[in-house]
């Protein structure tokens, strides 16, 4: 497996070996156990399920759950799979359980179902039980991969939401990041990025930037058309995913496809509005992706300077953070380049 690190390179003596921001922290949160709520009422039953898991004698309880998931009965093998789901939410040592006493393998098998609630009570039980590093490699050996992508295509939003979170989680195994990508997850998760309400673009956008730490990945992203949506919500100050989005397409520039992809969808004018009006951050890793996209290319570096960039970027050169200050000049040293060969290597560049 091929990781890339940020893309880098040296220009007038100054090495730039990771061009992105590197507090990408607070951009992206995590996600942790399901936030689609409790279901909406319990019974007895599972109030004294929940009041035995909360003792030290849950074990007989949790083997008769994961009995009833492979029940006949679908409205039994819900019950099954809502009250593991609340189980495995808040407790790691009933994550451990659960999946010892063999819940993983039948509850995959729930993802499958044609029964939309049932699908989702599936998924979100899976995607609490992954938040135990000690069941990531399991869920993921069991088959997990292709029915969390399915759901991507075919659940409820809240279905969708915590298949992508699902994923997230595995792929923090490294090992997992290409098998999850070569499942067709990366073409679901754009799409959920494009479609999905704000919950489904953050944690699609999360999902995106863990996979696309991996070439292979990145150009997945790049063909199933990333760019579209990354360039819509960086343009959207009021969208919260300035950030986000831009963080992704820091990832996506270390691969030839998608500076083009990145210009044909608009991108050149929205990033130096970035530059212009966004937060100390936003500015910043928007001249990190102007720097990558113009590193090689007079064609860019012509197209960057007719928007507008140099004035804003003199500005940041001025007040923005050391490390800020340094990548702003260091454009505004390429923009100012002279560009005699420009109509040469205009054609060079769009003929290739």
């Amino acid at each position: 497996m091929e990781r890339e690190n940020h893309a880098g390179f040296t220009y007038m003596g100054r090495s730039f070996s990771n061009l992105s921001v590197n507090d990408d922290s607070s951009a992206f949160s995590d996600c942790n156990s399901d936030r689609s709520g409790e279901f909406p009422t319990a019974s007895s039953e599972s109030r004294r399920l929940l009041l035995a898991c909360a003792s030290e004698n849950s074990d007989d309880m949790i083997r008769q759950l994961v009995a009833h998931l492979e029940s006949c009965s679908i409205e039994e093998q819900k019950q099954a799979a809502m009250e593991i789901r609340l189980l495995a939410k808040n407790k790691s040592e009933n994550r451990i359980k659960i999946a010892k006493a063999g819940a993983i393998k039948p509850l995959i098998a729930l993802i499958s179902s044609t029964d939309t609630q049932l699908q989702e009570y599936g998924v979100t039980a899976i995607l609490n039980l992954s938040l135990c590093d000690e069941n990531k490699e399991l869920i993921a050996s069991s088959g997990a991969m292709k029915p969390l992508v399915r759901a991507l295509k075919t659940g409820t939003s809240t279905t969708k939401e915590n298949a992508a979170c699902a994923l997230l989680r595995l792929s923090q195994v490294e090992e997992n990041k290409v098998a999850i990508g070569r499942s067709g997850a990366i073409p679901m998760l754009v799409n959920l990025l494009e479609i999905g309400g704000f919950r489904g673009k953050k944690d699609a956008s999360t999902a995106l930037y863990s996979l696309c730490s991996v070439r292979e990945n990145k150009i997945r992203a790049v063909q199933s058309g990333i760019m579209k949506p990354l360039v819509e919500l960086m343009a959207d100050f009021g969208s919260n995913m300035v950030d986000k989005s831009a963080f992704v397409l820091s990832l996506l520039m270390s691969v030839p496809e998608a500076k083009p992809a990145l210009v044909e969808e608009g991108g050149v004018p929205v990033l130096v509005e970035i530059v212009e009006a966004g937060t100390q951050r936003q500015k910043e890793i928007a001249v990190s992706i102007l720097l990558q996209l113009c590193e090689d290319s007079i064609v860019y570096r012509t197209m960057v300077a007719r928007e507008g960039a140099i004035p804003p970027l003199v500005a940041l050169s001025q007040s923005g953070t050391s490390r800020a200050k340094q990548k702003a000049e260091t454009l505004i040293e390429l923009l100012r380049q002279p560009r005699s060969n420009n109509g040469a290597a205009r054609s060079s560049e769009l003929s290739s």
